[in-house]
């Protein structure tokens, strides 16, 4: 099994972050590295912001002036998340994971499944992107999708779970 480090930052004061949220947000990050059965020595950031602060990333990053639910920032090449660490080395940053809570809460609602499950996808969403998936391939998004599922299904978040 995988332990990553999974450092959260809640970034934002409109929607409550509990223990259970937080627990969440590392099994999924976890599980999603498992999945792809990459090193143990990562670090994954994982920003939780609400709608006006993830519209000015995306503004600033993509040119897409809208708020959006998950951007991911890689810090490692793909071929680089393979590569074993020399021994003593530390852990490196796999990247960055910014989601919107806010977001997250509409499109749990509008989706009908529950806001946990929506957090959860996306996290796990993120991670793949860390790993070098592209949703805007569609052979990539196929297997993405069937992934996320996977984990989802892992951690007993079902789209009925609500």
């Amino acid at each position: 099994m995988i332990l990553a480090e999974v450092v959260i930052n809640n970034m934002q004061h409109r929607i409550d972050v509990d223990d259970r949220l937080e627990e969440l947000i590392r099994k999924s990050v976890e599980m999603a590295l498992n999945l792809e059965g990459v090193r143990s020595d990562l670090e994954v950031s994982v920003a939780l912001v609400d709608n006006d602060y993830i519209r000015e990333l995306n503004k600033t990053y993509r040119g897409k002036d809208a708020p959006t639910d998950v951007l991911s920032f890689p810090m490692l090449e793909p071929g680089e998340v393979d590569d074993v660490p020399s021994e003593g080395e530390v852990e490196q940053l796999l990247g960055d994971i910014v989601i919107s809570l806010e977001k997250a809460e509409e499109q749990a609602k509008s989706y009908g499944h529950s806001f946990e499950r929506e957090v959860a996808f996306l996290v796990v969403h993120g991670v793949l992107h860390l790993l070098g998936y592209d949703h805007e391939i569609e052979e990539e998004r196929k297997i993405m999708r069937q992934k996320e599922e996977e984990v989802l299904k892992a951690l007993g978040l079902t789209r009925e779970a609500l």
